[in-house]
């Protein structure tokens, strides 16, 4: 009977310290919880107040007679959804007999980044916009003047006069954040203003979403959709560490995944607007491609690593640097070479006049290699300029390779081939079509697109002679070049 009592008395303990351990550890989570509840709570108090809500306007001209000018369109509406949550606004017809207008309006996110009102968003967000209004947490608006844009890396930089300082957030070092690391996005989606959502960081590095023609995307399951744009992605520091840009959608919203601008890129380029206005990026000249096994089994390489010179282009710092067509790419300063995108970003963020080292791999034997870092030609808005491409005639030029040689049915010939005409241009004006032969300019042999361009930019004359062969035919050509 004792015995029974004592192992009731034991099965009672031994429950009782089973209860209390349980809710030792529900409250334990419970407490692990609110202290994460506290740190984003403490984060929006730093942050919200320094991120603006942004709204653009501009007018547009159209054809009379036409309902929609984006009908069409290769984006339509879903290009204004995508970037502001709204498609296009109609404005009034008028008279008839004046060319119809229509102002398109849209919206999108921002965040101060210095007392004297410098903000930071997306390209896409501001663009070519005639007016810029932001508004601020305590409902302020101020019109915004448009300092500078760079749509290769979707950055713009606006800024507003205030009568005092403002609110404004810390940038910290995107190349420390890591995969699983907290962080939190701020803007304003589907014109809901200064809205937080958590999450955390779900992969680095990202390129080849076609966004951008420089991407380095971090990708985050931080809920962004359509007006996020521009807002700030922060650590739990307050620091920010991205600029939401984009989603991956196949419903126009939220579905796990999200895209922004790592903040050390961004730096970069609001550094070089502030001071010029626009970007300057560096060349080196050769044409890459990632070394893939079969490539590397190809050249006879072991390894994986590294990355692909497919070619080295005429008269640039990589050829001047010594730099042969095969050669594979293992490290840029001391540091590993392994991906394209990766690499392309590096080079064009390096100030032209740099001095960097290259280990390469050349027959099987490490080299190291210093080049000094060019000038990218760059248009208008800020993309490369082909060098091989004729402006002035509007068409695109390439080497006569073997490969090419043998597609074409040029293997006794020799010359420069032509592989894009623009439509409407003068070279398609005369008869030029892709896969053309341009074997003299101005009665002298050619045989790299350099060369041509030489010729045509040291004529004296406004019009070009140009030996083109079609086929088995040749025939010469007299294009006139318009001033």
């Amino acid at each position: 009977m004792i015995k029974r009592i004592v192992l009731f008395l034991s099965v009672v303990v031994l429950g009782a310290a089973l209860f209390a351990n349980g809710a030792v550890a529900q409250d334990s989570g419970l407490e692990s919880l609110r202290e994460t509840g506290k740190a984003f709570r403490s984060v929006a108090k730093q942050v919200s107040p320094a991120v603006v809500y942004i709204h653009v306007e501009k007018e547009i001209k159209q054809q009379s007679g036409m309902d929609n000018p984006f009908s069409g369109h290769p984006f339509g509406d879903e290009f204004f959804k995508r970037f502001f949550g709204q498609p296009p606004q109609q404005g009034q017809q008028g008279n008839q007999n004046k060319t119809p207008k229509r102002r398109e309006s849209g919206q999108g996110s921002g965040f101060v980044i210095s007392e004297d009102g410098y903000i930071m968003t997306n390209n896409h967000v501001v663009g070519d916009a005639d007016k810029v209004t932001v508004q601020l947490l305590d409902g302020r608006e101020y019109e915004a003047e448009i300092v500078g844009t760079d749509p290769p890396t979707d950055v713009a930089l606006i800024k507003i006069d205030a009568d005092e300082k403002m609110p404004f957030l810390p940038l910290g070092n995107s190349n420390q954040l890591e995969v699983g690391d907290w962080v939190l996005a701020f803007g304003n989606p589907f014109g809901l203003s200064h809205t937080l959502t958590a999450g955390i960081v779900s992969a680095k590095g990202r390129s080849g979403i076609g966004l951008t023609d420089y991407e380095n995307f971090i990708q985050t399951d931080a809920a962004i959709n359509p007006g996020n744009s521009g807002g700030p992605l922060v650590n739990l520091d307050g620091e920010v560490v991205g600029m939401n840009t984009a989603i991956f959608s196949r419903s126009g919203g939220y579905m796990g995944i999200g895209f922004a601008i790592p903040i050390n890129m961004a730096k970069n380029i609001h550094q070089q607007l502030v001071q010029h206005g626009g970007v300057t990026r560096g060349r080196l000249g050769v044409l890459i491609q990632d070394l893939t096994k079969d490539l590397a089994e190809s050249f006879g390489i072991d390894q994986r690593e590294g990355i692909l010179i497919a070619q080295v282009m005429e008269d640039s710092p990589a050829e001047k640097a010594g730099f042969e067509q095969g050669d594979v790419i293992l490290k840029l300063n001391g540091e590993k070479v392994d991906k394209v995108a990766k690499f392309r970003n590096q080079i064009a963020m390096t100030r032209p006049g740099t001095k960097v080292e290259f280990l390469v791999l050349r027959d099987n034997k490490k080299k190291k290699i210093k080049a000094s870092i060019g000038t990218m030609e760059t248009d208008d808005d800020g993309r490369p300029v082909k060098t091989d491409k004729l402006p002035e005639l509007g068409m695109r030029l390439q080497k006569l390779t073997d490969d090419l040689a043998d597609q074409f049915g040029y293997k006794e010939a020799q010359g420069v081939l032509v592989v894009e005409v623009e439509v409407g241009s003068i070279a398609a004006r005369a008869g030029i079509k892709r896969g053309s032969l341009i074997e003299e300019v101005n009665r002298k042999e050619v045989t790299t697109p350099a060369e041509v361009k030489t010729l045509i930019k040291e004529s004296q004359k406004k019009t070009v002679l140009l030996l083109v062969r079609q086929g088995d035919a040749s025939r010469y050509l007299a294009l006139k070049i318009d001033n």
